[in-house]
């Protein structure tokens, strides 16, 4: 996600901290961007919303499709010029993308893009279940770096996220087996991001509890 948090050897606020004869002026020139949330939602949701809008106002999917893929890239970009970091859910994200659109479009066939968050988000489960049974956390080994928890938190927040994983899935093969085109794209752009919604708020209080403070 983010780059490795390390104490800050010259932090002018922090007296005891600081070197001796070490310049208090240099630890910020050093620090990383800070990271907004607005704006990380902003680039988070922008190509969705770019997809849904386009394909409402043309009606023609696969050109919506071609701009998801082009806007998902170009936030991508535009995320690591502001931030200086790409996170890697984002990264996996862009990439599964770029590679179901592509197929989308290449065999005009909407298939590809509509299976897209049921493969994606099963390959994510099995991804943090099978690292949780081997005893290893590749959840934390993710976020690590911008939250950091008790071993007994990240084994919560494992196992939560992988039912959120699962139950996008699910919802996900329901919704593009059952639904027109027109009504999946709606069911993507706000139902999946609701499933989201939800389990980041059942999540809150689970990530407060076992926080470790630095």
């Amino acid at each position: 996600m983010s780059d490795p948090v390390v104490p800050e050897q010259n932090d002018p606020a922090n007296p005891a901290a600081r070197s001796e004869g070490a310049p208090a002026e240099r630890a910020p020139a050093e620090r990383a961007p800070a990271e907004r949330p607005g704006r990380k939602l902003l680039l988070d949701l922008g190509p969705l919303v770019v997809f849904f809008a386009v394909n409402y106002m043309t009606g023609d999917f696969m050109l919506a499709v071609k701009v998801l893929v082009g806007a998902t890239v170009v936030t991508l970009a535009a995320g690591w010029m502001l931030e200086r970091r790409v996170s890697m859910m984002a990264l996996v994200g862009c990439i599964a993308v770029a590679f179901f659109g592509g197929l989308s479009v290449y065999f005009d066939n909407d298939l590809f893009i509509k299976i897209k968050p049921t493969v994606l988000t099963c390959l994510l489960a099995a991804a943090i279940a099978g690292g949780r049974l081997i005893g290893r956390n590749p959840l934390g080994a993710i976020m690590g770096t911008q939250l950091r928890m008790s071993d007994a938190g990240w084994r919560a927040i494992s196992w939560l996220w992988v039912a959120m994983f699962l139950t996008t899935a699910l919802a996900n093969e329901i919704a593009w087996r059952t639904m027109s085109t027109d009504d999946w794209v709606t069911f993507k752009v706000f139902g999946i991001t609701a499933i989201s919604l939800v389990f980041t708020v059942i999540s809150v209080p689970i990530m407060t509890r076992h926080q470790i403070e630095e």
